[in-house]
């Protein structure tokens, strides 16, 4: 961004709602405004691609997976700005639904698409929403062509604004590169290969930490991060604090500790 900002958030301070896909969207909705009556905002963050395996389970056919989020898109928003909403579609029929209680944003919260490869982009550009390019799919090395996919298809469809890329990923930091790289190993190489399917071929530690997540001291966090940034064009992160999920209480505390005093005020 020209005025060197970024919007850094802790953790995705949003409703995933991948499994929209499988199950009734009002569901998401109704949680979504239970948690902005807690709060007073809220941002709605939905996960292009859902696990293959999820939507078998339900019998439902992968093959239907973007017509299906396409479809509960279209509810959820006709649930949040009209008072009482009907809809017939393929998958999903409602007769006279009101949602309560109504949304503090208007006309609705804002919404954020994930994306992970080129067509999903480009997809997301030319609708029109804010995205977030997810690492676990997407490596970091490929961030800005796919972000300059996602730019060229919105200003292709005569959107109004800017269009807002974010990036989704893991972050750790600590005192000392051999700290940072020690501590985060196990968890980040399990966060980069537990979905087979997204693996392309072995991956090593190396490999990983330039792919698949922002690891080290705040000096080196912060410069991998004003590098994004520049090149993709970032409107801001949402960052994973415990990749992997094996981190202790105490190295989640200390990298958040320093994130937020040492990492976080560069950019603002």
């Amino acid at each position: 961004m020209a005025d060197g900002t970024i919007g850094l958030w802790t953790v995705p301070l949003a409703v995933f709602g991948g499994a929209i896909r499988v199950s009734t969207p009002f569901l998401f909705v109704s949680l979504g405004e239970c948690i902005t009556e807690r709060s007073g905002r809220i941002n709605l963050g939905l996960e292009g691609t859902l696990v293959m395996g999820a939507m078998s389970a339900y019998g439902i056919s992968y093959e239907e997976s973007q017509d299906r989020f396409a479809e509960s898109l279209e509810i959820i928003k006709k649930a949040w700005t009209e008072p009482t909403c009907s809809y017939q579609g393929r998958y999903h029929s409602f007769e006279n639904f009101t949602l309560v209680p109504r949304p503090v944003q208007l006309p609705h919260p804002p919404i954020r698409i994930a994306a992970s490869q080129p067509d999903t982009y480009e997809q997301i550009g030319r609708l029109g929403y804010p995205l977030f390019s997810a690492v676990r799919a997407s490596p970091l090395t490929e961030l800005a062509r796919h972000t300059r996919i996602y730019r060229d298809a919105w200003a292709a469809a005569g959107h109004p604004g800017e269009p807002q890329a974010y990036l989704q990923t893991p972050v750790y930091v600590a005192e000392t590169k051999e700290r940072a790289l020690a501590e985060a190993e196990e968890g980040l190489m399990r966060f980069a290969t537990y979905r087979a399917d997204l693996v392309r071929g072995p991956l090593s530690y190396a490999e990983v930490q330039r792919e698949k997540g922002i690891i080290g001291t705040p000096d080196m966090v912060a410069d991998r991060l004003a590098q994004l940034r520049d090149e993709a064009q970032l409107a801001g992160i949402s960052a994973e604090i415990n990749p992997g999920s094996m981190l202790s209480h105490a190295q989640v505390m200390n990298s958040l500790r320093l994130w937020c005093q040492e990492v976080m005020p560069r950019f603002k």
